[in-house]
């Protein structure tokens, strides 16, 4: 380490490092620098990966540091940060904890544990300089610090999602959370498994100060050296009030049967995290880590954890999907949106909230001024959940651009038509679009059952129309289908793979067969519901005896939910391709004549 000194005249905005970094691998896992005022820093920074990640080698790597901190007394701080673009820390390494043994888990659980506790027990202020995802062990780790500063960009969500995993926080996350916080907002964050955005994360309390990102290292700097008042900090009366034994107790004998009730014994993880957080905070810390170390022994065990972090990683498997080979994934900039009704709104929305520019078209002003009232109430909604600042929100409004006429698409590279589940309707639809798009423009369809093949037919390019198909509400659902028909050609199928993961979906590749993916899972589960009823089953019975097993929804109150005359649509075409096997419930005609639509 090599140590100078630095005249006031020759500071700059953004802080110089100096010393060698010290490795303790042939690649390091950390980079370890120290600034001229003997502030070390610690930025962790996967080789040959976008993300880091905890493993064993990054934790025993990550204590090596600390050795060197603790015999080095002249430093005055500690800032822990990230090299990389979009990601601080993305949590434990899933695959080592999914495969490792019984006692390979408690090892790593229990390193975890200590490691994190050797840098809250450091005698020098430490200070957590987070851009990009903190999110499991990523946030934990921030937790252990004495102060959190986040940058506000986009990428920064900070969380404890790991109940959605079936497991829980087991590196401090449900014994200090609720030490920062107060123990209500705590449980908001650990049984809800959801990550929040930085204002958000500030209001919570779960970070100490939000800064753009250019900034979020000098002034974890500052931070650290301002030496040990960070130390001080005190408890607010309110998180003080909320710690108790009698509000803890309150609180789980409130949320116990709520949980219950939510959850039917399908989530084991839930009431555990509720137990161990509310258990936790009528004790010490290592006493509270303790419980939450017995506690995701236990879950991991089940088959729920297993099935659940089986999800997660198709789902990362997703976000990587390749169709067929291509060049460098080239963003779309600009697309058009055919039909302004709730689903052509909601594709709308998500994409200028990505900032893609939209062309909004419908036949009228009328369908468009709904359509764009729907556009404005779904931003308006996610700046109050703070998912958009309001400058944000109205950013995306106006790249929203209503169209009640036709417009040249020429400089669109996709064309996405939402229209009516009619197929001549569609077919014109498609007719007239190729006529104004440009020549490499995809023709996208938004159908939930009709043939891509029959739509690609009656334009003069078939090989440019694919099904991309979102589902409503396409601002909280994640899986879209890609649909190849029979002319679709890879390149286009492939840049409809990238379209769907820029805007931060879930694609799954289907071949243009009826009911495609979900629908040729989904409608035999809510036409059987319909047989039922019609069988004298009572419509609490079925789905009561549904939700018991697991499913989100019963099958009548999803069909309810859907539409009563478009899951009639999908019944009738699916059941048309699978006869005798499928019969569309009669009642369904019965309700539509009746104008029992859902």
């Amino acid at each position: 380490m090599n140590a100078t000194a630095e005249s006031e005249t020759e500071r700059t905005a953004t802080p110089r490092l100096v010393g060698d970094t010290e490795s303790y691998r042939t690649k390091p896992l950390i980079q370890r620098s120290v600034t001229e005022d003997h502030i070390c820093v610690l930025a962790f920074d996967r080789p040959d990966s976008a993300a880091n990640i905890f493993d064993k080698a990054a934790l025993v790597e990550l204590n090596q540091h600390l050795d060197f901190i603790a015999a080095n007394p002249q430093f005055k701080g500690l800032v822990i940060t990230s090299a990389k673009k979009s990601i601080f820390i993305a949590g434990a390494d899933l695959h080592a904890l999914s495969t490792a043994t019984e006692q390979g888990l408690r090892e790593i659980i229990e390193l975890g544990q200590v490691t994190f506790n050797r840098i809250a027990d450091l005698n020098v202020p430490t200070v957590a300089a987070i851009h990009g995802a903190a999110v499991g062990g990523g946030y934990e780790i921030c937790l252990a610090c004495d102060y959190r500063i986040a940058s506000s960009d986009k990428s920064t969500k900070l969380g404890l999602p790991e109940t959605q995993l079936g497991i829980l926080p087991a590196w401090g996350g449900a014994t200090r959370l609720p030490r920062l916080i107060g123990l209500p907002k705590a449980l908001d964050i650990i049984l809800g498994g959801e990550t929040v955005a930085a204002t958000l994360a500030l209001n919570m309390g779960v970070v100490d100060e939000v800064v753009p990102k250019e900034y979020v290292l000098t002034e974890a700097l500052k931070r650290a050296a301002r030496g040990r008042a960070l130390k001080k900090r005190r408890v607010s009366p309110m998180v003080r009030a909320t710690n108790t034994g009698i509000v803890a107790s309150i609180i789980r004998k409130r949320l116990d049967p709520v949980l219950a009730k939510k959850t039917r014994g399908n989530y084991p993880a839930i009431p555990k995290a509720l137990e161990v957080a509310t258990e936790g905070i009528r004790t010490n810390v290592m006493e509270s880590m303790l419980l939450e170390r017995a506690a995701i022994l236990e879950l991991t065990k089940t088959e729920t954890a297993r099935n659940l972090i089986r999800v997660f990683f198709l789902q990362e498997r997703a976000k990587k999907l390749r169709y067929a080979p291509s060049d460098k994934a080239r963003p779309v900039k600009k697309i058009a949106v055919i039909g302004s009704g709730v689903m052509g709104a909601g594709i709308a929305q998500w994409a200028a909230a990505r900032e893609i520019q939209v062309i909004l078209r419908d036949i009228g002003v009328e369908p468009l001024a709904k359509g764009m009232g729907t556009i404005t109430k779904l931003f308006e909604e996610g700046a109050k959940r703070h998912v958009f600042t309001k400058t944000e929100a109205r950013a995306g409004i106006d790249r929203v651009f209503p169209s009640p006429a036709d417009v040249p698409l020429k400089n669109t590279e996709m064309v996405i038509e939402a229209a009516v589940e009619k197929m001549d309707l569609k077919k014109k639809v498609f007719q007239r679009v190729a006529e104004l798009a440009g020549p490499r423009t995809i023709l996208a369809t938004n159908t939930s059952a009709l043939s891509i093949s029959e739509l690609a037919a009656v334009t003069p390019n078939p090989e440019r129309v694919v099904g991309i198909h979102f589902f409503n509400p396409v601002h909280r659902m994640q899986l879209v289908e890609v649909i190849v028909g029979k002319q679709t050609s890879p390149e286009v199928a492939q840049r409809a793979v990238e379209f769907v993961q820029q805007l931060g979906k879930l694609p799954v590749v289907v071949k243009d067969s009826p009911g495609f993916l979900v629908n040729r899972i989904l409608m035999p589960y809510l036409i059987e519901g319909g047989h039922l009823f019609e069988n004298g089953a009572r419509v609490e019975d079925i789905d009561e005896a549904m939700l018991e097993f697991g499913m989100p929804m019963g099958p009548l109150r999803l069909t309810d939910e859907v539409g009563v005359d478009v899951a009639n649509h999908v019944a009738e075409t699916i059941a048309k391709s699978y006869s005798p096997r499928l019969t569309t419930p009669v009642v369904l005609e019965k309700m539509m004549k009746a104008g029992l639509l859902g």
